[in-house]
């Protein structure tokens, strides 16, 4: 791999037949639209995949190698990442000014993909941090208010690929039940 490809991991569920592309995601609530959703790191792949995809009770992971040349970086690339912060907030400010209200995550990715305002950009590289603090191997503490506080020091790296053409040698690596 060069250092424009990563190897990346797309978890589904468990439906009986081996995918030969990934699934793309067309949930409303997805952090950046309809998009092909890939993990970074194998361990979050199967987090996701105990956790979410229950309804067969097995889930599938695939890996792929992901053409990185024109992605958007937010996660180790400053440049990317405060061009991304900036978008963000013209777009919900955009929306706050004719609605009143502060938008939903639909309504920044739809304004987004009605403007296609970057048809060059291919995917976008993002993080977020766990929210179960049972994954951290340190010990969470008790503030002053006695409440148990995590220290929070990995990232959670997703990928979201606008297309197919970026993804290549798409394969099973595991099958594994949620439970």
């Amino acid at each position: 791999m060069s250092n424009k490809t990563r190897l990346m991991y797309h978890t589904q569920e468990h439906r009986g037949n081996i995918l030969v592309k990934p699934i793309i995601c067309k949930r409303d609530d997805a952090w950046l639209g309809q998009a092909y959703y890939f993990w970074n790191d194998l361990e979050d792949a199967h987090r996701w995949g105990k956790m979410s995809k229950k309804r067969t009770s097995k889930y599938e992971i695939y890996k792929s190698i992901i053409d990185c040349e024109d992605i958007l970086d937010t996660v180790f690339n400053e440049t990317h990442y405060l061009f991304w912060l900036e978008q963000i907030e013209i777009a919900a400010k955009s929306i706050m000014n004719k609605t009143d209200c502060k938008p939903t995550l639909k309504e920044v990715n739809d304004y987004f993909k009605e403007r296609a305002v970057w048809d060059e950009v291919t995917g976008i590289l993002f993080q977020d941090l766990p929210s179960n603090p049972e994954f951290l191997l340190i010990k969470p503490i008790v503030n002053k208010n006695n409440k148990q506080v995590s220290f929070v020091y990995r990232k959670r790296i997703q990928f979201a690929a606008y297309n197919l053409k970026i993804i290549s040698n798409f394969a099973l690596l595991h099958i594994d039940s949620c439970f």
